[in-house]
This record gives C-alpha cells, sequence and structure tokens, in this order.
C-alpha cells in the first residue's frame, strides 16, 4: 500500500490530477462556513435543533452540513441532481431528449446545456424558498424582507452554479467524478463529529469495549457487502457473427453483456427518503397537541416499525422504477441486432428484450430488498444498541452507499492511471472492476 502511493506520487500528470482535486474540494469545504448576509448564526443554530429528521435534515446531508448554516453553498449541489433526474426522465417520454441523448457527444453538450438551465432555475426558486423559511425561525433574520429574500437568492444560487462548475473542473482538470466527490466530502466531514460522540460516550463508560469491538466488526461487515452489491455484475454471453468485408473478416467474437445488480445505484433510497421526511417536514408546521400530528408523529418516527415497512416497500418499488428508466431491454437488444450480435440460444429482437427484462427483473429483487435493509439499518442501530443517529447513519443509508460508490470509482479511476504507467496498484489480484491487469 505505501509503494502504490509512492508510484501516485512519481506520476507527475496523476500527482496533479489528485492535488487540483483535493484544491477544489478544500474549495467547496470553505465555502460552506461562509454565513449568507442578514442571519444571525445563533438564532439559527437554535432554529435548527430539531430539524434532523425532516427533508431539511436530508438536504443537509447532500449539502455537507452547509445548509443548517445557511452558508453561500447552502443548496449544495442537489438542485444540480434535480435537474438532472428531471432531464433524465423527461428522456424517457419527451422525443425531442430522447432524440438528443441518442446524438452522441454533440447531444450530450445539449443536454448538459439544459441541465445548467434547469439547475439555475431550480436554485434561484429553492433559495427564494429557503430565504422564507429563514425569516420563519424566530430571531434568525434581524432585518427580514425583499432585500433579505433577494440577497438569499443571489448568494445561495451563485453558490449553486459555483458548485456545479467545481464539480466540472475536477471532471476535466482532476480525477474521479466531480459532483460524487462533492457529496462524499460533505458526508466524509460529518464522521469526526460523530466518532468523537462516540468516543465520549466510551469514555465515561456508557459503551464498553466489546460493544465497540461488535460496532466495528458490523461496519467492517455492512461494507463488505455494499461494495459486493456496488461491484455485482450478471454476465450475459454474447456471440457476434462473421462478417467479411473485402479481405478483412470481422466480428466471431465470445463476450458478454455486463448487468449490474445494482442497476438503480443510490437513487432509490434517496427518493424514499425524500417520500419518508414529508410527514416529518408536515409535522414540524402543526400544533404538536393535535390528534393527527401525534398519530402522524408515532406511525412515521424512525423507531417505528410502520416506519421500517413502508420505508423498506418504498425503496423495492423505485429500484424497479430506477432501473427500468436507466436500462431499457428493448434499447439494448436493438443495438445488439444492430451490430450483429447475439445471445446463444435466444432470437435476435423481440425475444431477446424479452429475455434481459426477465434476468433484470429477477437481479433486481435481492438488489431491492438488500437496498431496504441497509437503509433500515441506522434507524435499527440507533433504537436497539442506543447509538447516537449521527455515528449509526455512517452504517447504512444513502450516506454509506454514497460513500462506498465514490471511493470505488475513485480508486478504479487511480488503477487505471497507474497500470497504463506499468504500476502496481492498490489490487494485485486486479479485482477492482476496470483494470484489466
Amino acid at each position: 500500500m505505501i509503494e502504490t502511493f509512492r508510484n501516485i506520487f512519481k506520476i507527475h500528470e496523476l500527482r496533479k490530477r489528485i492535488l487540483f482535486t483535493v484544491m477544489i474540494l478544500g474549495i467547496e469545504r470553505i465555502g460552506t462556513h461562509i454565513v449568507t448576509p442578514g442571519i444571525d448564526a445563533a438564532a439559527l443554530a437554535a432554529g435548527f435543533s430539531n430539524l434532523g429528521n425532516t427533508l431539511f435534515g436530508l438536504y443537509d446531508l447532500f449539502a455537507g452540513g452547509a445548509f443548517q448554516k445557511a452558508a453561500i453553498f447552502g443548496l449544495g449541489i442537489m438542485p444540480y441532481i434535480s435537474a438532472s433526474i428531471i432531464i433524465q426522465l423527461l428522456g424517457a417520454v419527451i422525443p425531442f431528449f430522447q432524440k438528443l441523448q441518442k446524438e452522441g457527444e454533440e447531444g450530450r453538450k445539449k443536454i448538459m446545456q439544459y441541465t445548467r438551465y434547469g439547475t439555475l432555475f431550480i436554485s434561484a426558486m429553492q433559495a427564494l424558498g429557503v430565504a422564507i423559511f429563514l425569516e420563519s425561525i424566530p430571531s434568525a433574520v434581524p432585518v427580514p424582507g425583499i432585500s433579505f429574500k433577494l440577497m438569499t437568492m443571489i448568494s445561495m444560487t451563485s453558490g449553486t452554479m459555483l458548485i456545479m462548475w467545481l464539480g466540472e473542473q475536477i471532471d476535466d482538470r482532476g480525477i474521479g467524478n466531480g459532483i460524487s466527490l462533492i457529496i462524499f466530502i460533505g458526508i466524509i466531514a460529518r464522521l469526526p463529529a460523530a466518532i468523537m460522540d462516540e468516543f465520549q460516550q466510551f469514555s465515561v463508560g456508557q459503551r464498553g469495549l466489546l460493544a465497540e469491538i461488535l460496532l466495528v466488526a458490523l461496519a467492517l461487515v455492512i461494507i463488505y457487502f455494499v461494495v459486493l452489491l456496488t461491484q455485482g455484475t450478471r454476465k450475459i454471453p454474447v456471440q457476434y457473427a462473421k462478417r467479411v468485408v473485402g479481405r478483412k473478416v470481422y466480428g466471431g467474437v465470445n463476450t458478454h453483456f455486463p448487468m449490474k445488480v445494482n442497476t438503480a445505484g443510490v437513487m432509490p433510497i434517496i427518493f424514499a427518503q425524500a417520500i419518508m421526511f414529508v410527514p416529518s417536514t408536515v409535522l414540524s408546521f402543526l400544533p404538536s397537541d393535535s390528534d393527527f400530528a401525534l398519530t402522524l408523529q408515532g406511525l412515521f418516527s424512525m423507531d417505528s416499525w410502520f416506519y421500517w415497512l413502508f420505508y423498506g416497500l418504498i425503496i423495492v418499488f423505485f429500484t424497479y422504477f430506477y432501473t427500468a428508466i436507466a436500462l431499457n431491454p428493448v434499447e439494448v437488444a436493438d443495438n445488439l441486432k444492430k451490430q450483429g450480435g447475439f445471445i446463444p440460444g435466444v432470437r435476435p429482437g423481440k425475444k431477446t428484450s424479452e429475455f434481459l427484462d426477465r434476468i433484470l427483473t429477477r437481479i433486481t429483487l435481492p438488489s431491492s430488498i438488500f437496498l431496504a435493509i441497509v437503509a433500515i439499518v441506522p434507524a435499527m442501530l440507533a433504537k436497539w444498541a442506543n447509538i447516537p443517529f449521527s455515528l449509526a447513519s455512517f452504517f447504512g443509508g444513502t450516506g454509506l452507499l454514497i460513500i462506498v460508490g465514490v471511493a470505488l470509482d475513485f480508486l478504479q479511476q487511480v488503477e487505471s492511471q497507474l497500470f497504463m504507467r506499468h504500476y502496481d496498484g492498490f489490487m494485485k489480484s486486479g479485482k477492482i472492476r476496470g483494470r484489466r491487469g
């Protein structure tokens, strides 16, 4: 491992890319601490004390803690993600966007341009909503009014566009996926504080050494299975017919089509969390003594079995839903047919698409169930093991899946750079996907 890190810094281009990425991420973290003008920080902190399990808490997770500080980066990268998802969904139903998706690099550039416009509009609307929400917190905004709303809109919208630009700079001149790394570093920034809270509990005798060892072992086991889920693929054999053009023979190759076990990624949990936080968000605006509020609070409390069951079912549904959008068996079958490829024993065209759809349905079921379990684990640990939710959230849920996925992607890109220059990478056995050694 030490030799691998030495190899990384021996390569000038790779060293330059990594240092550039670190610099950009450092700039992003600085922006999460610059408070929007016109905010009373102390009053704001008191107002956010009970919003952790609401939609605002989810938003703050992706903003790296900047939302609860009302920082200029308070909206984080969520407007960009929302715009990307909307464009992707439109591509499944509107012919104009379907055509752009098939135009190659030119189409990708146009889609990116529309995504930027969407990000600008969404962030401006969300910034206005945030300004109105901040004014509703007692004493958080000493001088409310149109000037404060306008300043908040300009500050936070500019912050989001800057984050988007920083992510694109990492894509072009750094290493790794810029947007994913920005979300990753925001989640990781919470880890030291969570570990310190746990250490304090251990130091005062609230948790023993054996319990801490079991927690570390549990974390390693969960991470292991999350890596398996993230990297798991079903290899479908594909053959290409021989074609003779002049004196050259094309095709006649046996290969495989890799179908990811978890095609949907982390998106089902994000969608499900957003839906599950709606009742808690509504509850924060209702009188605490109303019967409706008390019933809602009991059903959608994070330690309620109803919450776990409903949450899990929504994740299963969204896993199938997002998988259907991300991978179209009919389109894959058509592309195979055009390229002269076929699956042995399956007729090209409709039969191939039905075969792929059947396999996709079967491998998505265990994937969706495992995603549901991973998402529920933090709430179970918080209830049964009395672990602070700030630490329990690293044992599963959105945060862990993003951390593992981004870390693996980063390692793959570093491995590729090392392999191209004939250096050993992190995994000499070549088990990390993307390395050909």
